[in-house]
């Protein structure tokens, strides 16, 4: 048999494992080079601001990042003590309207009615009433 077609395989394994290893060293190339940021694009690139407030703006990011990343137990005690205040605050200042309305009926109705022989119980009952649109201390007589 003729041989003189044929060479060693090796060889080109070797050649096909060398072109692979130049190609793709052009890759990680091309991956370094990353578009820009829309804001950056739209702020330093389109209107032009100056590049020193660019230098600024990244180096606030970077200190924000590390600060968040070093104190994540400080920031999840802030924001769950701030969704705490958040959800009770309707109820406490419910509850803060509704005594100063019901104190200020009680003043209103000694004052105005003349009531003196009233037990405390029955004086906050009409004091309620009075603060949430009842009409009983109308019928009150003086």
């Amino acid at each position: 048999m003729n041989n003189k077609g044929f060479s060693n395989p090796a060889k080109y394994k070797n050649k096909n494992y060398e072109l692979k290893k130049m190609n793709s060293s052009e890759k990680p190339k091309k991956r370094k080079e990353k578009s820009l940021p829309w804001w950056v694009e739209l702020l330093f690139v389109q209107i032009g601001l100056p590049d020193s407030i660019l230098i600024n703006v990244l180096k606030v990011k970077k200190r924000t990042k590390e600060l968040v990343k070093n104190e994540k137990r400080s920031f999840l005690i802030i924001f769950f003590w701030a969704t705490s205040l958040a959800y009770f605050y309707p109820v406490i200042k419910h509850s803060q309207n509704k005594l100063g309305c019901e104190a200020i009926a009680i003043d209103y109705i000694i004052k105005n009615k003349n009531i003196k022989n009233l037990n405390k119980r029955k004086l906050k009952m009409l004091s309620t009433n009075f603060c949430y649109g009842g009409e009983e201390i109308y019928e009150i007589e003086n």
